[in-house]
């Protein structure tokens, strides 16, 4: 290759290396200026942001936006909306469920609500309204439902790199959005897809497998060391270093088909106990409140009232809002007050599941 030859090489090569750096430059910015995630700042005013990615966007609402209450759990919270909360009881609540939620999945999030500047200077959160799967408290206490993006959730700014070079975040998140606008109802975000016609007995049964019976029963106390465990690491600190804050904390209404899998399973003891274990334990806390739904025999047992064994209408959402507002539900503290104890509570539950009839509910599959 001659010597001018090169040169142009040289030249063409440099050239195109600065228009690729001024490409990331320019794609960089723009995801920085729009945020999609909220990581670096709050919405900006009339864009119509796209939320529906729990793991990516809940650290950046939980960072940036301005609130001083928050819903926490799984997809048993998802059909909340923050409107109720406001209505019922004048708070201004975020919603950040977290779809098949760990007790770490809770942590992680809860540790960026606590460093918000919605908890520092004059401010303070007032309610964490946190829904309590049981069946999430046997894993370990470092694992989550999904891998989440560590750079969202730590401050290292070195590391975005991934979020303001993402093609998905600058095609899905930017540029779909602005094509086909529509507006952001943070009020209702994660809300399940299910419509009306999917909360039917019918649907829910053609749907549902029960599991083959197990024969041998699992202890009573099996399961309480690893719910101690995530308690102790997950969510008890929080608790107790934030005394300004009440945790209404809430069991969900499973439909009767989960207790079927209990029963089917033979952890019924094992259950009911773990239910009481984190009932007595949080509510021996001054700023926590317990609300016990499970045994809601007119909902659990109609299975009109789900989309599948768990997932119950969004209007009772609404009741459970309305609950927390007017202390329906609320489980008695010791010593406390009228009200039913969690013990009360526990044996309403275990009549329930010990004697209702599943072989003619299962009968009615079509």
């Amino acid at each position: 290759m001659k010597e001018w030859e090169k040169n142009s090489f040289k030249h063409a090569l440099a050239g195109f290396g600065a228009l690729v750096m001024a490409a990331c430059a320019l794609a960089a910015a723009l995801v920085i200026y729009v945020d999609p995630f909220f990581h670096y700042h709050a919405p900006l005013k009339g864009f119509p942001y796209l939320v529906d990615n729990q793991l990516s966007q809940n650290p950046g609402m939980a960072s940036h936006m301005e609130y001083d209450s928050v819903i926490l759990g799984s997809s048993m919270t998802v059909n909340f909306q923050t409107t109720w909360f406001q209505e019922l009881m004048g708070l201004n609540t975020i919603k950040l469920s977290y779809s098949g939620a760990y007790p770490k999945d809770q942590a992680n999030i809860m540790d960026i609500i606590f460093k918000s500047d919605n908890n520092k200077r004059d401010k303070r959160i007032k309610k964490v309204f946190l829904g309590v799967d049981v069946i999430t408290y046997t894993g370990g206490v470092e694992e989550t439902k999904y891998p989440i993006p560590e750079y969202l959730y730590d401050e290292n700014y070195l590391n975005d790199i991934k979020y303001v070079l993402n093609k998905d975040v600058i095609l899905n998140y930017i540029l779909r959005p602005v094509a086909d606008p529509e507006p952001t109802d943070l009020s209702n975000v994660y809300a399940s897809w299910w419509t009306e016609e999917y909360y039917s007995e019918q649907w829910v049964l053609h749907n549902y497998a029960s599991p083959e019976k197990v024969e041998e029963k699992t202890l009573p106390d099996a399961y309480l060391p690893s719910t101690k465990k995530n308690l102790d690491i997950n969510i008890c600190p929080y608790i107790e270093s934030n005394p300004e804050t009440e945790f209404i904390i809430f069991f969900p209404p499973y439909s009767i088909l989960f207790w079927n899998d209990v029963i089917m399973e033979n952890h019924l003891d094992a259950t009911i106990e773990e239910y009481r274990y984190i009932a007595e334990r949080l509510n021996a806390y001054e700023n926590v409140k317990v609300y016990f739904f499970p045994d809601q025999e007119e909902i659990i047992c109609d299975l009109n009232n789900y989309a599948d064994y768990s997932h119950y209408h969004p209007q009772f959402n609404r009741y459970m809002t309305e609950c927390f507002a007017n202390g329906e539900c609320l489980v008695r503290k010791e010593g406390a007050g009228d009200g039913k104890t969690i013990e009360e509570y526990l044996e309403h539950m275990r009549e329930i599941a010990e004697n209702f009839d599943y072989a003619e509910l299962l009968s009615r599959r079509g």
